[in-house]
């Protein structure tokens, strides 16, 4: 651990010792920027929206669908809550709203979502037996080899959402998937969850499944909100010195 905080400028650590309480914390986020190569502002903007806690925390039959290692590496690809304040939408916005928004701001989505995401499209078009049907957002996972089908939900989760969840799962395996992809995950994003209900809903299901919330900016507190960097901040950090 010594040898990769030696990897780090000076300016990096400043924003651990100065964000972060603990020597464990530190070092996690220190692991987590040299992997992913993260500019300082993107350092700190990961902490102050804490994706220590956020991480693997979504409802997910992983452990039951997929094998180890895979299983492990999904269930720590999805995070729960996400955070999409950079959109400056309310809590208030529609699916649609949300979604065109996203995919304005796919460079901040992608951030969020984490590394290893691929934007594939949104509203993709599926043709079954004639019928179409369209994805809201379509991922593909580098590192675990698979397209992620993401759905959004604008209120409560209910357990019925899963079915259309895994119809659509269904058809990028059979129409869109290669042979060597792994089996298609789905992440199905709502507004509210009950964890009980979740875990229940997808105790019957044979498809790789996460469940998880979304946060707009109104969910954060006061003091977070003021702290957190502007989409333009993000911007020219990704654009220019994002490998510093």
């Amino acid at each position: 651990m010594q040898e990769a905080l030696a990897q780090l400028p000076w300016y990096h650590h400043l924003a651990l010792l100065d964000k972060l309480p603990d020597s464990e914390t530190r070092r996690w986020y220190a692991a987590k920027a040299i992997e992913h190569n993260w500019s300082r502002n993107i350092l700190v903007m990961q902490i102050e929206t804490r994706l220590l806690e956020r991480s693997g925390q979504a409802v997910s039959n992983f452990p039951m669908t997929l094998p180890k290692p895979q299983s492990d590496l999904a269930r720590e690809s999805l995070k729960d809550p996400y955070r999409f304040d950079f959109l400056g939408l309310t809590d208030e916005a529609q699916e649609r709203e949300i979604e065109a928004a996203l995919v304005k701001h796919v460079t901040e989505f992608l951030l969020e979502l984490g590394a290893g995401f691929a934007f594939v499209g949104r509203q993709v078009l599926l043709d079954v037996g004639g019928d179409e049907f369209f994805i809201d957002l379509l991922f593909y996972h580098l590192k675990l080899r698979c397209y992620v089908v993401i759905e959004l939900k604008g209120g409560k989760f209910k357990p019925e959402h899963l079915g259309q969840l895994g119809f659509y799962m269904t058809a990028i395996d059979r129409q869109v998937k290669h042979e060597q992809d792994n089996p298609t995950i789905g992440l199905l994003l709502c507004k509210s969850k009950n964890k009980v209900v979740a875990e229940y809903a997808l105790g019957d299901k044979s498809q790789p499944m996460g469940i998880a919330e979304y946060k707009m900016l109104e969910s954060l507190p006061a003091e977070l909100q003021t702290s957190l960097p502007s989409i333009e901040q993000i911007e020219r950090e990704l654009m220019g010195d994002g490998a510093g």
